[in-house]
């Protein structure tokens, strides 16, 4: 018997297709699974397509090898189904590095129909709700999410080769800090409390270099209750490092050498295109001062003007609920950030948007801290670390004072500091967006698996 159709059956492929194309040995026996992605029929020979997740590969049925019975079932298996094969390598007429099929069964029947165009899903919504179509019918979406593995996996090697120890801290938090953002709200029953989810580890982590832990690092899952869109989705994938007795700019090296070394690897080379546009990451990276690109833009001297009188002059939109903060920041982003295509380090900015980082002993209004900028997009963010634990409190008064909300500080971070933790170097770079960089993707819904969605329109739940 040449087929069977009991697809509850056990079938074990021993070959990837990817590793029997290459070394290809014409008669070489191969027992291969996949998804059937084309089929043509003509007369008493079928020929299909095979693909699985290294490659796909041709097959060639033939009445004669199945029997009359198993041919016809093999003939009209539907695209998509999941089949498993046994047969031997050869080639076509055409020199087309194919499968004679001795024997074959179907493993998982299709039951609905792949899109039209299967070679490609064009629909952006469909591609996103649906990626499991999208990775069907998309070898390059596939592709894509394979490199992005592969980044992280070398962010991982790049790390423990240089003496970090890869570390977990909560993602459920009793009082959200690091980061300006938002968070998440979830309520333990046990406990009769409610807590946050993590907009970013690094109080944690910082706790950790009080204990003596010199080289730390987590790849984490961060949660921030605010916008979508092609830069932004709440929950997001960041690198946060930290380094005892090194500072920013051993921060801005360390940058430098894994955004490099990961371009190096997956291409060979350090120029990159994105969009319509290169990318150089070749070394050494621009360096500019936050202040002095600020005047440069604008002619206005922000250490010497207040901001909002100079957000007047530049006719940027001010409101009572906004603070300085955010205010400095859309200036910022208007005028500056537009312009930043090539890795640029903005380096020394104002101590008023920074709270959690070490203040210059010739300016207490500039801090240790750069935010890297490539594509006109933030993508690394890195402080010397304050780890002066008065100073520190007053800077968190500060900044709850300024925002106008009641926020509780972490008593117990300010603790940890006054058992002194040592000066350090800490940075956090984007995943998201460095993969969108390296694989030349406009939308971060095209690097994350399961991007954050708005409800389908007319379904009763979501928009009218």
């Amino acid at each position: 018997m040449t087929h069977n159709s009991n697809y509850g059956s056990r079938f074990l492929p021993i070959d990837s297709i990817a590793a029997v194309l290459e070394p290809f040995q014409v008669d070489r026996p191969v027992r291969l699974a996949g998804r059937l992605m084309a089929r043509r029929v003509m007369g008493k020979s079928c020929f299909c397509d095979l693909k699985d997740e290294t490659a796909r590969v041709q097959l060639y049925g033939k009445k004669d090898d199945l029997g009359d019975e198993a041919f016809e079932k093999f003939s009209s298996l539907s695209l998509g189904d999941i089949i498993g094969i046994e047969g031997r390598l050869f080639l076509s007429k055409t020199g087309e590095k194919s499968v004679r099929v001795d024997k074959f069964t179907l493993l998982s029947k299709i039951v609905r129909t792949l899109p039209e165009k299967w070679h490609g899903l064009k629909d952006v919504e469909t591609r996103y709700r649906q990626r499991y179509l999208d990775l069907i019918v998309n070898d390059e979406v596939r592709v894509n999410f394979k490199k992005r593995s592969q980044i992280i996996q070398q962010i991982r090697q790049f790390l423990d080769s240089r003496g970090f120890m890869e570390v977990e801290t909560p993602m459920m938090q009793p009082i959200p800090g690091g980061a300006r953002a938002k968070p998440f709200v979830t309520h333990h029953n046990t406990l009769h409390t409610d807590l946050y989810l993590r907009v970013a580890p690094e109080l944690y982590l910082k706790r950790l270099l009080v204990g003596g832990f010199e080289k730390v690092y987590e790849i984490n899952r961060n949660f921030r209750n605010e916008g979508i869109s092609i830069r932004h989705n709440p929950e997001f994938t960041m690198l946060e490092l930290y380094q005892s007795y090194a500072d920013y700019n051993d921060m801005m090296d360390i940058t430098e050498e894994v955004i490099t070394e990961l371009a190096t690897n997956l291409y060979g080379k350090t120029e990159l295109p994105y969009g319509e546009r290169t990318i150089n990451f070749k070394r050494p990276w621009k360096r500019i001062s936050f202040y002095d690109s600020l005047k440069e833009k604008t002619g206005i001297d922000f250490l010497k003007t207040p901001i909002r009188e100079a957000a007047k002059k530049l006719h940027v939109e001010v409101t009572k609920d906004i603070d300085d903060v955010d205010i400095l920041n859309e200036i910022f982003g208007r005028f500056v950030e537009e312009d930043l295509w090539d890795p640029t380090f903005v380096i020394d900015y104002p101590t008023v948007m920074t709270p959690l980082a070490k203040a210059k002993e010739d300016n207490p209004d500039v801090v240790y801290r750069f935010e890297l900028f490539i594509a006109k997009m933030e993508i690394a963010n890195a402080f010397s670390e304050l780890n002066d634990p008065a100073i520190q409190r007053e800077r968190l008064e500060a900044q709850r004072d300024m925002i106008g909300e009641h926020k509780v500080l972490d008593e117990d971070f300010l603790t940890a500091l006054e058992y002194a933790m040592p000066p350090a170097g800490g940075l956090g770079i984007g995943i998201d967006r460095l993969v969108m960089l390296l694989t030349n993707q406009n939308s971060i819904r095209d690097v994350i698996l399961f991007p954050q969605l708005r409800p389908e329109k007319n379904t009763g739940e979501g928009e009218k």
